[in-house]
């Protein structure tokens, strides 16, 4: 068949780098193995099987999803090591139960007591014993028990010596590492990470309660981290492709990031310096990218369709649901039917947006990739 390139395409089309993006994963597989941690990635960036198979080559097969969608299509082809990393409802656990059975282990995450006692309810009525991670809360203040709670060592000790569950160890996400400016503070985040995380394992272990593993990671922490001493397992995520914000806060260069929109131009106003393309927030998401680092950076970075190298005079300066808005006086070589490439501010979230993804090299469309859609 003839082989299909970029101005054969459709747009808005989501594009990924077959090559940046494979060497992405290596080198975080090879960060894994210096710092002597097991890679468990997080597949929500890209939700496809085809990325985590590149992804998981060589490591030992384990994955981190976030929707039970990602869980029982990641299942169905065969991985079957999974993390559902968020702490998980009470009302999923029919079909976590069922899910588990089909797999090695679909471990879970919790919090708060109400849902140990449902986790617990439910394997004692189908004689089962679920895999159960406490989440920790090392400083993102989202989910998780706080590591000084007198709560949190009480869970901890249930999770432990529970007949229905089994404990797992204590996992955390030092999200609060996309607030740093620059890899130096992502470093520094990521000492945190594993400081906070090593001092409520020791306050464990003086209560008698034995934790298994320790599983921690961001993508930011993870390409900064010095050392991870204690540390058993790594679940970035975002690497994969990485994305304007990574590369604002310093965790990559804006040559590694593998994942970008096609768009095309549809209206032009050369005296207002103004063009519009047919890229909104349906395929960019609203993300409003590393605003603390570049309160300029708009919604995404312009970019050549052929090499991805930045476009001078060209700002993303607003979008809606199907239409962006370009400023600058860049936009007076521009004509409507021009394309555009877009570097998103976050990858995971522009990703979501489409139902498949055009795998390349250079120009040349080699492939094509589908995600795992929904919850």
């Amino acid at each position: 068949p003839h082989p299909m390139h970029l101005a054969d395409l459709s747009t808005p089309a989501a594009l990924v780098d077959l090559d940046r993006f494979t060497t992405n994963c290596q080198s975080m597989a090879n960060r894994a193995d210096e710092l002597g941690v097991r890679l468990r990635p997080h597949v929500k960036t890209h939700k496809c099987v085809e990325a985590a198979r590149i992804q998981t080559r060589g490591h030992f097969g384990g994955i981190t999803v976030s929707t039970m969608a990602e869980a029982r299509g990641f299942a169905a082809a065969g991985f079957r090591d999974i993390t559902y990393a968020v702490p998980v409802a009470p009302q999923k656990l029919d079909e976590i139960v069922e899910l588990n059975e089909r797999v090695d282990r679909l471990s879970v995450l919790v919090d708060h007591v109400v849902t140990v006692r449902a986790i617990e309810e439910i394997s004692a009525a189908r004689g089962v014993t679920l895999p159960v991670w406490l989440k920790l809360d090392c400083g993102l203040h989202r989910a998780g028990v706080h590591p000084l709670s007198d709560d949190a060592v009480v869970l901890a000790g249930r999770l432990a010596s529970s007949p229905q569950i089994d404990f797992r160890g204590v996992l955390t996400h030092a999200g609060q590492s996309y607030r740093a400016t620059n890899r130096a503070e992502a470093a520094a985040a990521a000492r945190d990470e594993c400081s906070v995380t090593r001092l409520f394992v020791e306050r464990l272990n003086e209560e008698k309660i034995g934790v298994p593993a320790v599983s921690i990671g961001s993508t930011p922490t993870m390409t900064a981290a010095a050392s991870l001493d204690g540390i058993d397992e790594i679940r970035p995520g975002n690497y994969a492709f990485f994305d304007v914000f990574q590369s604002a806060i310093g965790s990559c260069s804006p040559d590694d990031i593998a994942f970008s929109v096609l768009a095309t131009v549809i209206s032009v106003h050369p005296g207002e310096e103004r063009a519009v393309i047919d890229a909104g927030a349906l395929a960019l998401s609203k993300d409003p990218g590393p605003t603390h680092v570049d309160p300029d950076c708009g919604y995404g970075r312009i970019v050549a369709v052929e090499d991805q190298h930045p476009l001078p005079g060209l700002r993303l300066s607003s979008i809606s649901q199907e239409h962006g808005v370009i400023d600058g006086p860049g936009t007076a070589a521009l004509r409507p039917g021009t394309h555009l490439r877009i570097l998103p501010n976050h990858s995971c979230l522009a990703a979501a947006c489409f139902e498949s993804y055009h795998v390349l090299r250079g120009t040349e469309i080699i492939d094509e990739w589908h995600p795992f859609r929904g919850w």
